[in-house]
C-alpha cells in the first residue's frame, strides 16, 4: 500500500474553519440589544453599503420567516434565533437559522393560545428572546400570563415557568436577560406588577421584586457596575429605579418624570440616560450613585419634548448620545450636558432602536430605510441603504454581518472582507 503524506491536513482544516466560521474577532448579540445590552457592537469591519430590490448590492441571502413578529434576531456563533406567532392556529415558535446560509434549522411552538389584543405598532412577538450559548430563553404571553421557556439548540424543550400575571392593553413585550446563574424579566403591567428572576437551569423563582406603581411599562433594564454596586437599572411604571440583580433589593429610585415607558436606558460618563415616554415626553440624565429616594437629587441634565424617543431605544458613543423619535427626528446630544450638537429629520417613522459600531450610528426606519450617520458636532451622513421592507425589529451585528428582520424576511448584509 501506498504511503498518503498527511503534512497538508492542518492548512486544510485551517482554510476549511476560516471560510465556514466567522471572524475570530466576531462578538455574538445574544440578547436584546446586543453584548452589553446598549446597541453597540465592538466589531469593525461590518457593512456600510447595502440595497435590496431590481439592484442588490452586499445582500449574503434573504429568507422568509413563517411567523410574525418584531422581535429582534439573536446571534451564538452559526446560529440565529427569531420568535413569531403564527395567527392562523395562534402558536408562538421559536425559529433557528444557519447564520451563513440562511436555512432554517428548525421551528418549535412553544405556546399556542389566544392571541391578546395589542396596540397597532406591538406584535404577538415582539420579546426579543436571550441566549447564553448553552440554552435559549423565551417570553410570551399566555392569556393573563407571562410565560417563559428555555429550549436547547437542538429545539428541545427544558422547561417552562409562568411567574406572574400581565395585563395591557396595549400587548406585551418582555425581553429576558441573563445575568450571572439567573433571567431576569420585568413584569410591569396594568396590576401586580414585579420584576423576576428564574434560575436559568431550571425556571425556579430566586426572587420577585414588586413594582409599586402597578403600571404598563416595556423597559429591559441594562445591568453595570457602578458606584462599588451591581445595579440594574431601568424606566418605567412612573419611576427611574436601581435594583440589586442578585436579589432584587431596591437600591434607589426617582419618582417620574411621567408614567409609562418602553425605550430602554443607555449608562456612560458615569450617567444614566433614558429617554420616554407617555403621556409627557423626557430626555434626562442622572447620576446613579445614591442611595433611597432620590428624586430631584440626581438629575444633571433635561429636556422635554423635544427630539424625545418613545419606542426606539437610544445609543450612546464616545461623547455623544443619538436618538431616533418615533417620528422621524434623529437628534444627537453632547452625553455630559444634554447640549444639542444637531437635529434633522431621518425618515417617516421609527420603531427598530439605534445600533452602533466602528464609530457609526444605524438609524433603520419602518419603510426599510438605514442611514448611517458619523455622530459629531454636525449632521455627517454615511450612506443611505434601502431594503424596500417594512422593517419594526432592531437589527444585530455579529461575524461582521448586520441582521435585519424585515415585516417578512430575514436578511442577512455582508460586511467587508
Amino acid at each position: 500500500m501506498a504511503r498518503v503524506s498527511l503534512w497538508f491536513l492542518p492548512l486544510a482544516v485551517a482554510v476549511l474553519v476560516a471560510l465556514s466560521s466567522p471572524p475570530l474577532h466576531a462578538e455574538n448579540w445574544p440578547c436584546w440589544r446586543g453584548p452589553r445590552g446598549d446597541g453597540t457592537s465592538l466589531e469593525t469591519n461590518l457593512p456600510v453599503t447595502w440595497s435590496a430590490g431590481k439592484t442588490t448590492q452586499n445582500i449574503r441571502w434573504s429568507v422568509p420567516v413563517p411567523a410574525e413578529g418584531h422581535a429582534s434576531p439573536i446571534v451564538w456563533e452559526d446560529r440565529i434565533f427569531c420568535v413569531g406567532a403564527r395567527p392562523a392556529d395562534q402558536a408562538r415558535m421559536l425559529l433557528a437559522y444557519d447564520r451563513r446560509t440562511g436555512d432554517l434549522l428548525w421551528e418549535k411552538a412553544v405556546l399556542q393560545s389566544p392571541l391578546e389584543k395589542i396596540h397597532k405598532l406591538n406584535s404577538h412577538a415582539s420579546s426579543t428572546p436571550a441566549t447564553d450559548g448553552e440554552r435559549v430563553y423565551v417570553s410570551f404571553l399566555n392569556e393573563k400570563r407571562m410565560h417563559v421557556a428555555a429550549y436547547d439548540f437542538a429545539g428541545n424543550e427544558l422547561w417552562t415557568a409562568e411567574p406572574g400575571g400581565f395585563s395591557s392593553v396595549h400587548g406585551y413585550c418582555s425581553s429576558p436577560v441573563v445575568f450571572e446563574d439567573s433571567l431576569i424579566i420585568n413584569g410591569d403591567h396594568d396590576g401586580d406588577a414585579y420584576i423576576v428572576a428564574l434560575n436559568r437551569a431550571t425556571g425556579e423563582t430566586k426572587w420577585k421584586t414588586p413594582r409599586e406603581n402597578k403600571t404598563r411599562s416595556y423597559c429591559t433594564p441594562i445591568i453595570r457596575d457602578v458606584a462599588g454596586r451591581t445595579q440594574m437599572m431601568l424606566s418605567g411604571s412612573k419611576s427611574v429605579a436601581s435594583y440589586d440583580p442578585r436579589s432584587g433589593v431596591q437600591q434607589w429610585v426617582v419618582d417620574g418624570p411621567t408614567e409609562q415607558f418602553v425605550a430602554s436606558p443607555v449608562y456612560g460618563h458615569g450617567l444614566l440616560i433614558i429617554t420616554g415616554g407617555f403621556p409627557d415626553k423626557h430626555i434626562v440624565a442622572y447620576d446613579p450613585t445614591g442611595t433611597g429616594n432620590v428624586t430631584g437629587a440626581r438629575e444633571t441634565w433635561h429636556h422635554e419634548r423635544s427630539g424625545v424617543s418613545y419606542v426606539p431605544s437610544p445609543i450612546l458613543v464616545g461623547d455623544y448620545f443619538l436618538i431616533a423619535s418615533d417620528n422621524g427626528f434623529g437628534t444627537c446630544f453632547e452625553a455630559k450636558t444634554g447640549k444639542i450638537a444637531w437635529q434633522e429629520r431621518m425618515g417617516r417613522h421609527y420603531s427598530a432602536s439605534l445600533v452602533a459600531a466602528n464609530g457609526l450610528v444605524y438609524f433603520l426606519d419602518d419603510d426599510g430605510i438605514t442611514k448611517v450617520v458619523r455622530p459629531g458636532p454636525k449632521y455627517e451622513l454615511v450612506s443611505t441603504n434601502e431594503l424596500n421592507a417594512e422593517c419594526y425589529a432592531s437589527p444585530a451585528f455579529s461575524g461582521g454581518d448586520l441582521f435585519v428582520r424585515t415585516k417578512d424576511a430575514l436578511v442577512c448584509i455582508q460586511g467587508m472582507e
